[in-house]
Formats: structure tokens, sequence, C-alpha cells
């Protein structure tokens, strides 16, 4: 079963949580198939900077299934998903905010973060897979401060639009509950 949903909320949401039940739902779907089994592959862009940050990481590897495969990477996750879809039929990608961190970090410039994210879009819909992708939604606050992180904020939104528009289903979470923006169109 191949698609892209596009899971997006505010800190402390319930995005993340969501995600991993609807990879739940997808793969026990499948899970009778021969195309993945049921497999679920999770892509983490996290990295463990500091012990705050550990905990967290620790907290969401307690939230997912043993038996999902996880992958870390933060900045290229583009090739990995063609080697995902020979054995796996879901992959959640957990998050967008974190990539665009990390690609800042590499000190790419805002062209060269655009194309990665364009690069990574054309990917998803290449490969049979679902694939879920959680993000921060950033647009709602306040303008921040510093150059950075004002950067940092528009590069995101820039990314989520360009993620949502390409996406078979938004889902925006507002505390733990899913408002579903987009939906997948059934075909008649």
């Amino acid at each position: 079963m191949k698609g892209f949903a596009f899971i997006i909320g505010g800190a402390r949401s319930g995005k993340s949580s969501y995600a991993v039940q609807l990879a739940k739902e997808i793969s026990a779907k499948g899970a009778s198939s021969s195309l993945g089994k049921g497999k679920v592959a999770f892509i983490a862009t996290a990295s463990s900077s500091d012990d705050e940050m550990k905990d967290r990481i620790r907290l969401h590897k307690m939230a997912r299934p043993p038996q999902w495969k996880v992958i870390e990477e933060g900045r290229d996750i583009g090739p990995i998903l063609p080697e995902l879809e020979k054995e796996y039929k879901v992959v959640l990608i957990d998050c967008l905010g974190l990539l665009i961190s990390n690609l800042l970090a590499a000190d790419l410039t805002d062209n060269e973060i655009e194309l990665n994210i364009k690069d990574l879009i054309k990917t998803i819909q290449k490969v049979n897979l679902y694939t879920i992708i959680v993000s921060n939604e950033v647009g709602s606050g306040i303008v921040p401060a510093n150059p950075l992180a004002r950067r940092f904020r528009d590069l995101l939104g820039i990314t989520n639009q360009m993620f949502a528009k390409r996406a078979d289903e938004v889902i925006f979470l507002q505390s733990g509950i899913p408002l579903i923006i987009k939906e997948k169109q059934k075909i008649k």
C-alpha cells in the first residue's frame, strides 16, 4: 500500500504518538500480504546532544514497538527509502523540525536545504511505501527575536507547505486531537 501522510502540530500536541498509532494500524492491515509483511521502519532525525535530549529519545523509544527497525539519520534520508521498500511496508520519519535544524547546523544555504527537501519529497512519491512524516507547526507563534530562529521558522514553514501540498493526507494535532486537513482521495 503506497501512501503519504503528513502529521503536523505544536510542541507536545500528540503528533508523534498519533503517527506511531497510524503506522501500527497501517502495518497491521498489510501483515498478511507479501509486501513488507506489515513491517515498519522508523527514521529518527534527533541526536542525543545532552542529557535532556537523551531522556526525550528514551521516552520516544519506549512508545514504539521494539520490533520496528530504527534508523538514526539526521540529514540524508532520501537515499535510505529505496532500500527500505524492499523489506518494509511503512516508514515513519520523525521529525522535519530536527531535519531542518540539522541541515542548518551543517551550514547549508537556504537554497541547498530547499533542494534537499524537494529531493526527499520526490523520493517519497517514487517509493512503494506508506510514508508518515511528522513535523512541527511553526507559523502560529510569535516572530522569533534572532535571525537564526527566524531563518529556521521560515525554512520549516516552507518545508511544511511543500510536504502538505504533496501528501495524500494532512492531519493537524491540537491538544492530542487529530484534525483532518486533507483526506486521501477515494477512487470512484
